[in-house]
Formats: C-alpha cells, structure tokens, sequence
C-alpha cells in the first residue's frame, strides 16, 4: 500500500503545489510505515519529485491529455489508485485539483475533504483540520471509509527536502492508463493565459489592484512594483469586469482564490467576495486613499494614502533594499 499523490505540472513543468503535496505526503507515509507514489501526466522531467521524497512515479504520457480534462485525469488518478492499491489520495487545491477531487472520490467510493491545512490530526481515527467557511474558521473532520481523499490548501504545509533524498532511489514507471472515449466530452475551445511573468498559482507575492488605479494605462506601476518583488500581478473583479485586466488575473472568492506568504492589495475597496478569496495569504499589505476602506479590517498592514504617490516610492525602497 502506498499514498498516492497527483503532482500537477503545466507545460511540461510541476508546478510548486507538486513539491508542496510531496513533501506533506513523505511526512505522512512516515508516520504510516509506507512509501509515496506520484502520478505525473505529460511532465518532461520527474526526477526532482525524487527531493521531496517521493519513491515511485507513474509517468502518463498521452497526447489526448495535452489539455485539461477532468473527466479523463480523474480517470488516470483512478486507475493509478487502484494498480498501487492506495488507501490515501492526496490532491492541492488548484482549481484544476478541486473538479478533479469530487470525480475521483466517487469512482473510488472515498472519503474526501477539501481545504485541509495539517498532517493528520490522527490516523486511528482518520482525522484532519481544515479550513470553513470562507477561511473564517475551523473544524476536525473523520473520515471513515477505506480509501481517503485529501485536498492539501496551498501553502498551508511548506516545501521541504526530504532529509534521505541522497540516498533515495526513485524508481520510474511508464504507466498506460484504458482512457475512454467518453471521457473528452467537454472539449477546451481556448485558454486564457495571465500576462504577468509569474503565475497567480504559483506565486509566493501577489500585487494586486483595484479601481482605485483609473484606469489601465496606469497598470506600469502595479507590474513594476510586481517586476521588483518577483510576484504576481492580480485584480478586483470590477477592474476584470471592465476590461482593464484578463479574466485570469482575478482573484478573490468568485475568481481565483490565493493563500500566499505575502498578498499586496491596492486601490481595492475590501469587498467581502475578495477577502474572502484572499484571506489564507499569510501577510496582508493594503493601500488606499480610503481609511475606512473594508480592506483595512483585515490587513496586517495598512498605508492611507494616494497609490500614485506611494507606490513609486516603495518601488525605489525595494530596489536600493535589493542592491545592497
């Protein structure tokens, strides 16, 4: 019996939350006498899984799964439980992970909880601390089926280099799953892709910004001060709404949810759709003209002022900070 993990990758590349999910797995599969297992699909090279102490990888290789189907990868995740006998599946809580997780849960009759935020609680009964409502709170769930589902929240366990990685041998398997047909029936027209250097999902820093920047031709300062700190730039829903921004760029309850260490929030009001999409970021910095903007309840710091006037100035305070 191993615990199984799906190590999410895009373009060929694992993306953080794989090394994230690996690292937490190898803690617990100490803790349970067993070994880790990582399904990979369409990712170049697996090797680096190997660090974070995962023992055995099955590679899927298949040109069908080019695009996100999550039909056919919960069939893959499926089919990989089932031939290493798992009783524990572990998945992040992309949005790619969270329609996967549902599909997965039924087709192995498991257990699942989303939004979990530590190693198991206990393991005699199975036991877990996630987050609820909105991050507002938390709670202990029991799962008590024979095969467990976990979805792992970002950023909730931290990356780490398993202490044996040195002497660890990780063995690599090619692993052809039966995908059917039935599978692909919802077909991707289009992917909208972020325009920022670095990915929302991926990101430890996001810079985001709201209506209080005007207008699109003042976004220079939001992907300077994004460009100095190696973060992400992100927005409100009103500014994606309006056009300023894509789509991809918006985070908050109804757009893209993010749990960073450090969440940069300007011009934006605080609408409790976005702060609750925001809210598991670690360090909340906000800036607005406003000083009783909604935003300011929540943050962790707080400058009033005017964005035009403050952020070229922190843009120049990080950059002398850097040359030193």
């Amino acid at each position: 019996m191993s615990i199984l993990i799906y190590a999410e990758s895009a373009e060929g590349k694992f993306r953080k939350v794989a090394f994230e999910l690996a690292s937490y797995a190898k803690k617990v599969a100490e803790s349970l006498g067993t070994t880790v297992t990582a399904v990979t699909i369409n990712t170049e090279d697996v090797s680096e899984l190997s660090k974070y102490g995962v023992d055995k990888v099955l590679k899927v290789t298949n040109n069908k799964l080019s695009g996100f189907s999550a039909r056919a990868y919960a069939d893959v995740i499926k089919q990989a439980a089932q031939k290493e006998a798992a009783k524990l599946v572990l998945l992040s809580s992309t949005t790619d992970s969270i329609y996967l997780a549902p599909l997965v849960a039924v087709s192995l009759e498991a257990g699942f909880t989303s939004n979990v935020v530590g190693l198991p609680l206990s393991t005699t009964p199975f036991q877990v601390k996630r987050t609820a409502f909105s991050n507002k709170a938390f709670n202990i769930t029991e799962i008590e089926t024979d095969i467990k589902i976990l979805g792992l929240a970002k950023n909730s366990y931290g990356i780490f280099e398993s202490t044996d990685a040195i002497n660890r041998v990780c063995t690599e398997e090619d692993f052809i799953p039966n995908i059917q047909d039935a599978d692909f029936n919802v077909k991707v027209l289009s992917v909208e892709k972020g325009s920022g250097k670095v990915s929302i999902a991926d990101a430890d820093i996001v810079v985001s910004a709201g209506r209080g920047l005007k207008g699109p031709e003042n976004w220079g300062i939001i992907e300077e001060l994004a460009n100095v700190l190696g973060a992400a730039t992100a927005c409100s829903k009103p500014v994606s709404d309006l056009g300023w921004r894509p789509h991809g760029e918006h985070v908050g309850q109804t757009g893209k949810p993010v749990a960073t260490n450090l969440y940069i929030a300007i011009g934006i009001s605080g609408a409790i759709q976005h702060i609750a999409g925001i809210n598991s970021s670690k360090v909340k910095v906000v800036i607005n003209s406003d000083p009783e903007a909604p935003f300011f309840k929540v943050a962790d710091y707080g400058i009033v002022g005017d964005a035009f006037e403050i952020v070229p100035q922190l843009i120049e305070k990080f950059k002398a900070f850097k040359a030193q």
